[in-house]
């Protein structure tokens, strides 16, 4: 017999990401508890980590890169005095220091890690290389030389130092910043090694802990009927912190149908600041999010509609 594809329900759910799972293995477990026939997430996270992992159904998969885009706010700790190939502490241990920095130390050398950066990535991550997944070619025992790639720390501080082999680090980041590439980064510019231990992600763009709900907690009812779509969060919650463009009726139809509008019959209601990681603006109808919009040469031209 074909297999059931599931039924189409739209909306965000905000994961609280256990330790030992899989981004992949989430996204399969939520979309067979809630029944759902699309289902995607809006940014990986290694197995050894915990924390939020925003997963969107139906229509939501589409607002998928502007979550991805958000910033990002990690908590991590680092094991100093070990480094391991993966750059976790899932990794075989490849080297060791009996160098322990103090908090001076890593305090003075945070400063280069700040800002617009290049970062090297860990060689057991999803990057392709010639075709091939560097992780497959990590474990192949085939290394690749990974080249530097631009990342942007916007806040990097050491908060806690519950000892001398750890230090626990919060990281605010754009996307594509590798924890594990900091972790191995900072011990290294302090003269030492270490790996991460721990990493917890606390925030995904507009997305926060108290949105996120435990794995467990997510179940079927008594009937075995599924998992209640009012656990979601409506598709337009991601896009929350895109600025926003009052349409009428008549305005959003058009846009609907791929029509541009013209700019100078929005005159008064384009807002002043236009979202500057995509350049686009939230189109409005009453409450309803129509769609996301770019203004280009005159006219307001639709990006993606909803």
């Amino acid at each position: 017999m074909r297999r059931r594809r599931g039924r189409p329900i739209d909306g965000w759910l905000i994961v609280d990401k256990p330790s030992g799972m899989t981004s992949t293995q989430v996204v399969g477990r939520v979309r067979y508890l809630f029944d759902a026939c699309k289902a995607g997430h809006g940014g990986t996270l290694d197995p050894l980590a915990t924390g939020l992992l925003p997963v969107a159904f139906g229509a939501a998969t589409k607002t998928v890169p502007y979550v991805m885009d958000g910033t990002k706010r990690y908590h991590f700790t680092l094991r100093i005095g070990e480094a391991r190939d993966s750059d976790d502490a899932d990794g075989v241990v490849t080297g060791t220091s009996d160098v322990r920095p103090d908090n001076a130390a890593f305090e003075a050398a945070l400063a280069a890690f700040r800002g617009d950066i290049m970062q090297i990535p860990p060689v057991f991550s999803a990057l392709k290389v010639g075709g091939e997944r560097a992780y497959d070619m990590a474990r192949d025992g085939r290394p690749p030389d990974l080249p530097p790639r631009p990342a942007r720390i916007d806040r990097f501080e050491l908060i806690a130092r519950p000892d001398a082999d750890t230090a626990i680090f919060e990281v605010e980041s754009g996307k594509g910043v590798y924890m594990r590439s900091l972790a191995r980064d900072i011990a290294r510019a302090c003269g030492t090694v270490g790996h991460v231990a721990a990493l917890r992600r606390l925030q995904v763009g507009p997305f926060g802990e108290s949105d996120a709900i435990v794995l467990d907690k997510i179940v079927a009812s008594a009937d075995n009927a599924p998992a209640s779509p009012d656990l979601l969060l409506p598709v337009a919650t991601a896009l929350d912190d895109i600025p926003a463009l009052a349409l009428t009726p008549e305005e959003a139809e058009s846009l609907s149908h791929g029509q541009a509008l013209s700019l100078l019959d929005l005159m008064g209601r384009i807002p002043d600041a236009v979202d500057p990681r995509s350049g686009v603006v939230r189109a409005m109808d009453g409450a309803r999010v129509v769609g996301l919009c770019r203004p280009v040469d005159g006219w307001l031209r639709p990006v993606r509609m909803l």
